[in-house]
């Protein structure tokens, strides 16, 4: 091994560090943040999209309803993004900066353009690979906001939580990923 967990002890660290984020704070999802950190900047450029209200039950009101919605919940953490959910999203971006700087996974230079397994189906180029992967996390991210919610969100804490919409999420994950798995990579 080198210097990296095995599927079990990371399974497990995953599951610990996700029951204490439920036992101690909330469940952990991240796709609202987009949604905040999309707020974030166009609150920036626009003088009237959030706004102060004492009528709301956050103390912030905003003109986009989606941002508005939960007596303005959204629209709070869009003038106050310093929270939890907004601190996790950073401290995920730092984490993996820290585990490459510490020893974690080195991919060789030609794995930083496409994994093997895409080098041997597609090709070297990585052209094509950023765009798939692009417009993948593009359909992801629709997918789950569709859902109300996100992969970590849906999967892991809804799951953790014994939600039956976690578990349907999980089943149409995997009833799509694995037959488009087969379909791009073959049945190797």
């Amino acid at each position: 091994m080198t210097g990296q967990w095995n599927w079990f002890t990371s399974g497990i660290a995953l599951g610990v560090v996700f029951l204490l984020a439920v036992w101690l704070v909330k469940p952990i999802g991240v796709s609202t943040q987009f949604v905040i950190f999309d707020g974030i900047v166009w609150n920036a450029v626009s003088d009237d999209l959030i706004t102060t209200s004492p009528n709301a039950k956050s103390g912030y009101a905003s003109t986009n309803a989606y941002l508005n919605k939960s007596g303005g919940k959204y629209a709070k953490n869009v003038a106050r993004p310093l929270n939890y959910s907004f601190i996790f999203v950073l401290s995920m971006i730092l984490g993996a900066f820290l585990s490459a700087g510490t020893g974690g996974p080195h991919p060789t230079a030609a794995d930083r353009i496409a994994p093997k397994v895409w080098r041997s189906r597609f090709g070297k180029g990585g052209t094509t690979r950023y765009v798939v992967s692009f417009v993948g996390g593009v359909v992801t991210l629709f997918g789950v906001r569709l859902a109300g919610g996100c992969m970590s969100g849906h999967t892991m804490s809804g799951i953790m939580q014994t939600s039956i919409s976690g578990y349907l999420f999980a089943i149409g994950v995997f009833l799509t990923a694995i037959p488009l798995a087969i379909l791009l990579y073959g049945r190797r």
